[in-house]
């Protein structure tokens, strides 16, 4: 099954709420010919997009190759949040990697948050910025932790911008009695994803980038010139970038056995008017909570709720996607029982066994990056970054972010899926009780 078309239309975008609120750019064409770079990026999402924006400033003619649309994947659907960290706790990151490393890997991490802030501010993306998100924990018996790694981020890493919060204070904050508490981390925010994809193409554009659509990459050819090759034209190029996420290439085989695409929903209420969404979320702050399919949430510009949550078995987007978040939404906000839902759409996204993204080289001159784990606006922006100053000569932080490699899956690529269903199933059972 091709994800770059299971469940989407050739060349169109997704019925989302982000892609009602913005005017899309005009298409840009598929690649004719032959023609030669010094880079060829293969993805139109934050990492690609990113990756190509900082080489082409730096001096690079690159190409980038985008099968369907420039945000077209879960750079343009997914709900907007820009966290703290990395996607394992630094306790985790202690335990697998020791001190000095764990260290190293919180440093990236809030070089993540910085390099959004920066792109947004270098090249003027008006994508709807707030501060703020808040971490819900549904068991008491789990709050100590999360109040005591707050606790740690104040004393061992020198974070004061995360406070914890007892049921009282979550519940003032976000008006449901689901939480028992949580912790507020005003280091982190939020925005509108689609915006800030498309305002990345634009910067890319400017800076001299040649961008192609519906130009799927049919065939692959490695060398110390690699040729990558799609239906009507190929590059001739020194360095590859694959920076597909979860829509991983067939031409991928050592990240396929790493990396697995699943699906995720999100669906927007009608408007529910200034006060009545400052009655779900008092400070317009994001949400996630702690349920192993995460609940995530926030309040858009116009003061609807955006609810994403809900697990799926299938790589085949269900009937009903609306039922698919809003169930999971109606036992936060029962409230919202009779409220219409404007929108309910689906995306694909990457997940690592470990959690961490697959920061892989495929060869001398061939990068991958992908696996982001539901963590990826900071993190694949900022891998942009990366990837172009080891293309450039200065490999330092990746090679901090590839000595977190993710281990196979049980079984490989053929049976990954089969294997997280069962643990999925399991989580999900875990979750209810």
């Amino acid at each position: 099954m091709d994800l770059l078309f299971a469940n989407d239309e050739r060349g169109e975008y997704p019925a989302s709420y982000w892609a009602s609120v913005v005017e899309t750019l005009p298409e840009f064409p598929p690649l004719k010919g032959e023609i030669k770079a010094d880079v060829c990026v293969i993805g139109a999402g934050y990492t690609g997009l990113s990756t190509a924006l900082h080489l082409a400033e730096a001096g690079y003619d690159v190409v980038l190759l985008e099968a369907q649309r420039v945000g077209f994947g879960a750079s343009g659907r997914n709900g907007g949040q820009v966290g703290t960290g990395q996607r394992l706790e630094q306790d985790a990151l202690e335990a697998m990697a020791g001190q000095g490393p764990a260290r190293a890997l919180w440093d990236i991490a809030e070089q993540s948050k910085a390099c959004v802030r920066r792109l947004l501010t270098k090249h003027n993306i008006d994508c709807d910025w707030r501060d703020g998100i808040i971490h819900g924990e549904l068991r008491q018996r789990n709050l100590y932790h999360g109040h005591a790694y707050a606790q740690k981020l104040n004393k061992e890493y020198a974070y004061d911008l995360i406070q914890p919060l007892d049921a009282e204070q979550i519940c003032a904050e976000l008006g449901t009695n689901a939480y028992c508490g949580g912790t507020k981390d005003m280091g982190a925010g939020h925005l509108n994803p689609f915006k800030y994809v498309l305002g990345l193409a634009q910067a890319a554009q400017k800076a001299g980038v040649q961008i192609f659509e519906t130009s799927k990459v049919v065939d692959h050819l490695d060398g110390k010139i690699a040729k990558t090759i799609t239906a009507k034209g190929q590059v001739i190029s020194d360095f590859v970038v694959w920076a597909g996420n979860g829509y991983i290439s067939k031409y991928q085989l050592a990240v396929e056995s790493r990396v697995m695409p699943i699906n995720n929903f999100i669906v927007a209420t009608e408007p529910l008017g200034e006060a009545a969404a400052k009655a779900l979320i008092k400070n317009d702050v994001a949400v996630a909570d702690s349920k192993f399919v995460v609940n995530y949430f926030k309040r858009s510009a116009d003061h609807r709720l955006i609810f994403g949550g809900g697990e799926s078995y299938g790589y085949k987007f269900p009937k009903d996607i609306a039922a698919k978040a809003r169930n999971p939404m109606l036992k936060i906000y029962p409230q919202l029982n009779n409220v219409k839902i404007d929108f309910a759409w689906g995306g694909t996204l990457a997940i690592t066994v470990n959690r961490m993204p697959n920061f892989q080289r495929l060869g001398a001159n061939v990068y991958s990056m992908s696996g982001y784990s539901g963590h990826g606006v900071a993190m694949a922006s900022l891998a942009g970054e990366i990837i172009a100053e080891t293309i450039q000569g200065t490999a330092e932080r990746f090679d901090v972010m590839a000595s977190m490699k993710p281990p196979r899956f049980p079984g490989g690529a053929l049976l990954r899926w089969p294997i997280l269903v069962l643990a999925m199933t399991w989580f999900s059972l875990r979750d209810r009780l």
